[in-house]
């Protein structure tokens, strides 16, 4: 393996092409790739920014196409976590399942030892721990450590993250100063394959599947009528299509009836959640008496607690009850700056 070639994920966007010119600039061979996700991608203008910057560059550019992989893994994934009444995390399966893993089956077959990406995070071998785990960026509002914590540590061994020391304002400051063409072209928003939003995406490829039922307390007693339990997230309390007496919040939903429960915003409050498919990248001898914070979603600051085993099963018991979870969504548990592992909400 040639620890001077690294495989880059280039998506066509600021992030990914500043750190191609970056990484070139340092003195590595770069192997720029572009994964097509859907036939749309094939003429979009992220793969035309792609392909220019590599031109640009005079990098080696490959362009795979994962259509089929992506919509078993990613899109069947979204529709299923919906249809079982979750709010699933797209990025994070594709992360781990789709993005990372292909770079790496090519840098195994470039004979690269690295493979980079535009993310904002950082890998840390000298840590307490005594592993190769993720750290918060520099820029920790652009955190995407959330993101990637399922990837084992033997992996990030070999990844690079080229703008962990910046700010985004930087960042494109740098890509204007490098004379990138996309320094001023916005991020990226919402789902990638869901464009038009997603109660779009759910409604176009569920079809059928959505029928109204009943919005209900926790006795029970019908409140009113819903849309499609497809169409609605725990902790969601506008958009619900009907007038009430009071404010509501979704508390849960039940996919078998076809009914969602509604209740006081008190009631979302939950002091221990369970954890499936669990990874933990440290030993747990090491975590006795640690400080930990739990993120039930990217875009929370986090709430201190434990993990718990009970019989197989791992949980997450926070110090304090806290209203931000959802199943489907994932716990991603720091102890301090690093990502140390973490699970999917279930309760």
């Amino acid at each position: 393996m040639d620890r001077k070639k690294v495989v880059l994920g280039l998506s066509g966007g600021v992030d990914s092409s500043t750190s191609a010119y970056m990484l070139k600039s340092d003195g590595f061979e770069v192997i720029g790739v572009t994964l097509v996700c859907s036939e749309e991608q094939k003429k979009s203008q992220d793969l035309i920014d792609a392909k220019k910057l590599a031109e640009k560059l005079n990098i080696k550019h490959i362009v795979l196409d994962v259509i089929e992989e992506f919509k078993e893994k990613i899109v069947k994934y979204f529709l299923d976590e919906y249809s079982n009444g979750m709010t699933p995390s797209p990025c994070v399966i594709c992360d781990e399942g789709i993005k990372i893993k292909k770079l790496l089956e090519v840098a195994n077959l470039e004979k690269a030892y690295f493979i980079a990406t535009g993310h904002y995070c950082e890998v840390d071998d000298q840590n307490i721990f005594e592993e190769t785990l993720l750290k918060k960026p520099k820029d920790e509002k652009k955190d995407q450590g959330y993101m990637l914590y399922r990837i084992k540590p033997e992996d990030l061994k070999r990844m690079i993250f080229p703008l962990a020391k910046y700010e985004k304002m930087i960042v494109r400051e740098k890509a204007k100063e490098y004379g990138i063409d996309v320094h001023d072209k916005k991020d990226s928003q919402g789902i990638c394959f869901a464009k038009e939003g997603y109660i779009e995406f759910l409604k176009k490829n569920l079809k059928e599947k959505i029928k109204p039922g009943n919005f209900i307390d926790k006795t029970g007693k019908i409140l009113g009528q819903h849309q499609g339990y497809q169409l609605y997230t725990i902790g969601q309390r506008r958009g619900l299509g009907v007038l009430f007496s009071k404010v509501y919040f979704i508390i849960d939903i039940i996919p078998e009836s076809n009914e969602i429960i509604l209740g006081d915003y008190v009631e979302l409050n939950r002091k221990k959640i369970r954890l499936e498919n669990f990874v933990l990248h440290v030993s747990k001898s090491k975590l006795k008496e640690m400080e930990l914070i739990g993120k039930p979603r990217f875009s929370s600051n986090g709430f201190s607690g434990k993990i718990v085993e009970d019989e197989g099963s791992f949980y997450f018991e926070y110090e304090k009850e806290n209203p931000q979870n959802a199943k489907g969504q994932h716990l991603v548990i720091y102890s301090g700056e690093l990502v140390i592992g973490g699970g999917k909400i279930i309760f």
